[in-house]
């Protein structure tokens, strides 16, 4: 970096990862940076991560965004969480929902008074202690304290149309002066010394220079893959998933407050409600299962009438080995794969530029550190990421079934087996290293997929076993009362989205 007070950024591709980076850093660099990004508008996005996880408030309260404005523009309707239909076995289904199961005493963590009572036999369903996943069964929805309604405490997210928010994004970074390069990138040049990047070189005999440059170029992965030759680190063996199918179809007759996951012979099937339309999807195998068997899975799945043909998307799951090489790191699909199963794409792009942030240097000679530094924590984060995404492949019970068959025989990471067993045992979890997700999560979908825990904490028996069936009943009881109490999701998201402004932002 030539000039440590004026940063020069580029950004390579638009996008949501493009545009997500573009706001972010024109909204906290401010001055200190000029940014540019360049696009072409013959190139087009993926455009299949419509649902989000509760960490995306972070971007729009950071950006200053506006809820309603951000449910007006993008069509986005409110999540509740994820539920998974037939993973563990056919007829099966649970929700991970989002906030907190149950309620603990004292020091005790109610996981393990519910293992307790599961015990006594005066335990219920472990998402009946939930009240995302009360309201999730009521198809019911509501936040704040808007015109006199007592509306209880609910961890969401959101389902969005992912291409309105990247045009939102959009409007937003080029307001606050991000310069808005239109072009095919023909080649990347690099310096002759240091083997960083120093320009871009569009069509048209056109350059586009900076000091740290920004890959959101897809799968391509045009400067972190292609021109500074990072490899790629195939994780197919733990995620063995290479193919997806998008396609958007009308509403269904019912506006879910919740993703659907719902298993199939070699993989699985995503519904996604936004106002507009639904998102639907079929990830699957390719080595247990045709596009045109998929193709046909899914049309055979959907609820409302197609609005366009199936589109395939070929993928392999994995990373880059670094994330940031030379002056350049990648964020999105350039820097690597997660198939959508826990909503988790445009999370990895918000943490990719926070990181950046935090650890941008204004020294040049502290660069090195820097970038070893984001390249640990994003390795970390992405190695824990997958390592929930396999647990669900691999706990099932669906026996007889190829492709199932081969995800029970996965050999599993270190780090997931240490988790299970713990789990195993005695409900037990630690979270380490700063991991995305909670106790809560791991648990849900842990149960979710038939690990039952074999005992519980000691801690569990300073309450008198005759205490507990009532103390569960209690829990469950008020979440029901709570649930039921609370508008209709769709009748909610209409008034937010066309009456509200900003009153609840």
């Amino acid at each position: 970096m030539s000039d440590p007070s004026r940063l020069e950024f580029v950004i390579a591709g638009g996008g949501t990862a493009g545009w997500v980076a573009a706001a972010t850093l024109a909204r906290f660099l401010g001055d200190c940076a000029s940014i540019t990004l360049v696009e072409s508008d013959e190139i087009g996005t993926v455009g299949v991560g419509e649902a989000t996880i509760p960490q995306i408030h972070n971007l729009l309260m950071g950006l200053g965004i506006d809820q309603a404005e951000f449910l007006q523009r993008t069509n986005a309707s409110f999540k509740l969480g994820i539920e998974f239909v037939d993973w563990l076995r056919r007829g099966e289904r649970y929700i991970h929902s989002f906030g907190s199961v149950g309620r603990g005493v004292g020091l005790i963590p109610f996981r393990q008074l519910w293992l307790r009572g599961r015990a006594l036999g005066v335990a219920g369903d472990y998402g009946d202690y939930s009240l995302n996943v009360a309201a999730a069964r009521e198809n019911r929805f509501a936040i704040g304290s808007g015109r006199g309604l007592a509306v209880p405490d609910l961890a969401y997210a959101y389902h969005l149309d992912a291409t309105l928010l990247a045009q939102m994004l959009r409007d937003y970074a080029v307001d606050r002066g991000v310069r808005r390069v239109e072009g095919r990138i023909v080649a990347v040049e690099r310096d002759s010394v240091t083997g960083d990047i120093a320009a871009l070189k569009l069509e048209g005999e056109r350059r586009v220079s900076g000091s740290l440059f920004v890959d959101c170029t897809g799968f391509r992965s045009l400067l972190l893959g292609e021109a500074l030759g990072v490899p790629f680190v195939d994780w197919s063996n733990l995620l063995p998933c290479d193919t997806a199918l998008a396609m958007p179809t009308s509403s269904g007759a019912t506006f879910r407050p919740y993703t659907q996951s719902l298993a199939h012979p070699a993989g699985w099937q995503w519904r996604i409600p936004l106002q507009h339309r639904t998102g639907n999807g079929h990830v699957f195998c390719s080595s247990f299962m045709s596009v045109d068997q998929a193709s046909e899975l899914l049309l055979a799945n959907v609820e409302g009438q197609p609005l366009a043909d199936p589109r395939p998307i070929h993928f392999t799951t994995g990373h880059r080995r670094e994330y940031w090489s030379h002056n350049c790191v990648a964020l999105g699909l350039a820097a690597g794969f997660m198939e959508p199963l826990e909503s988790t794409s445009i999370h990895l792009i918000q943490s990719g530029i926070g990181r950046l942030l935090n650890l941008l240097p204004r020294d040049q000679g502290a660069i090195a550190t820097a970038r070893a530094a984001f390249n640990r924590l994003s390795t970390t984060e992405w190695e824990r990421v997958r390592d929930f995404l396999i647990l669900h492949y691999v706990a099932n019970e669906r026996v007889g079934e190829p492709f199932w068959d081969h995800c029970r025989a996965i050999k599993l990471p270190p780090t997931l087996i240490e988790k299970i067993e713990l789990f195993r045992q005695a409900g037990l979890f630690m979270r380490e290293e700063d991991e995305l997700f909670l106790d809560d999560s791991w648990g849900q979908v842990m149960i979710g997929q038939g690990i039952i825990p074999q005992g519980w904490s000691p801690l569990a028996d300073n309450v008198p076993g005759e205490d507990i069936g009532p103390f569960l009943e209690s829990l469950a009881g008020a979440n029901r009362i709570k649930a039921q109490a609370l508008p209709d999701h769709g009748a909610f998201v209409a008034r937010m989205a066309g009456a509200l402004g900003g009153e609840q932002a």
